[in-house]
């Protein structure tokens, strides 16, 4: 009885080992959603521009972007022998993520660490686990001289963009980094938010006053824009765009991520003293704590697009860093099968948080080769402000 007692737990062992390490999780998911929106870039991977002097810097990050984040964007629309934009940089190397109070980080923790060179606890935006206020890689960059850009999909004010321009103990309070962005006078805001812009009488405010920021930043010589067409036509040198109350639909009739980083370069480029421009593809972590695949390879190939004129800008300058990284992975996010002989990518995930695994870095430009290998994330604009010979940084 013993004996036969054993031989059923064997067998239901076995197909328990069966299901996990053969890939059949509950709740796999599987990918169809329309991709006609994306032209594959050419399949040629960039060269480092040798000797050159760096003037700009573009620094791009996918929120909650892992390798898989990108292999399945990349297996799904244009197959697994092919390349996006992303594929192309010649540089690539490994990020560690953790925060100083957590193993997990979140994006106010990863993009302090990333924009300043300093680790802090999670929730908290440009301040020392102690409150010091640490100076950003943007703001310094601004003493020099250099024109500077945020350009998002989700609010302006949310926890990444901010993490480069303000300096708050929670990353809620985001009509205080509303007023700190402009204080900031950073050039060009582009994406969400307007709720926080808006005085507490009007009509979907998420001010707590009756500061009218849109008002104030005019008075600033912002021109405030908040549709596509405004924005093709804007000018600049200071330009606040704000294209929906909270995060951007990314869907017509709004400005796609691609457009408004080409807006941002084109204003930012008229700078003689070059610049410093942060793109976010916001929506790939909101993408993956929803564990939607759709949803996420949707939001990567808006955010390879707009790679894909980061590139194209600075191949034709030769003085321009890009640097492309994430602050963490969302969603312990596995393709288990799929995407040959018209088979559905199939997707698993382990979790709707975030995880603390290592995610990519890439470079291309001038001093690319400097990202190479496995880094801190406080590392990242550490190596930034050497190529750049920006002395004493991280400065609080």
């Amino acid at each position: 009885m013993r004996k036969l007692a054993s031989v059923v737990l064997l067998i239901v062992l076995g197909f328990i080992s069966h299901d996990v390490f053969a890939g059949k999780p509950s709740g796999l998911d599987t990918v169809n959603v329309d991709v006609s929106f994306y032209t594959p870039p050419p399949q040629q991977r960039l060269q480092n521009p040798a000797g050159s002097e760096i003037r700009n810097v573009i620094f791009m990050i996918g929120d909650g972007m892992g390798m898989v984040q990108i292999a399945a964007a990349r297996i799904y629309a244009v197959g697994p022998d092919r390349l996006l934009n992303i594929d192309r940089l010649p540089v690539t190397g490994l990020v560690k993520t953790h925060s100083a109070n957590q193993l997990i980080t979140d994006s106010a923790a990863g993009a302090t660490a990333l924009s300043t060179g300093v680790k802090t606890n999670n929730g908290v935006i440009g301040l020392s686990p102690q409150g010091d206020t640490l100076q950003t890689v943007l703001e310094r960059l601004k003493r020099e001289g250099k024109a500077t850009g945020l350009v998002v999909t989700s609010t302006i004010t949310h926890a990444t963009p901010a993490g480069f321009a303000a300096h708050v103990s929670s990353r809620k309070n985001e009509p205080k980094i509303a007023e700190q962005l402009l204080h900031n006078r950073v050039n060009v805001l582009l994406g969400g938010g307007r709720m926080f812009f808006l005085p507490e009488s009007a009509k979907g405010s998420k001010r707590p006053d009756n500061r009218d920021l849109l008002a104030e930043a005019v008075r600033g010589g912002y021109q405030v824009v908040e549709t596509r067409d405004q924005l093709a036509a804007a000018r600049g040198p200071f330009l606040l765009g704000l294209f929906a109350a909270g995060g951007l639909t990314t869907k017509p009739p709004e400005p796609s991520l691609a457009e408004m980083t080409a807006k941002a370069l084109d204003i930012l480029s008229q700078n003689p003293r070059g610049f410093f421009l942060m793109v976010e593809g916001s929506q790939i972590d909101w993408a993956c704590h929803a564990n939607d695949a759709n949803y996420e390879v949707r939001q990567m190939l808006l955010f390879d697009q707009a790679v894909g004129k980061a590139l194209d800008f600075a191949w034709r300058d030769g003085h321009t860093l890009v640097v492309i990284t994430a602050d963490h992975e969302t969603g312990g996010m596995a393709i288990n099968g799929g995407g040959r002989s018209g088979r559905p990518l199939a997707i698993a995930w382990t979790t709707t948080h975030h995880t603390g695994v290592n995610v990519p870095v890439f470079a291309y430009g001038p001093g690319a080769g400097a990202f190479s290998g496995v880094h801190d994330n406080t590392e990242i604009p550490r190596i930034l402000a050497r190529l750049l010979r920006l002395k004493d940084f991280p400065a609080r």
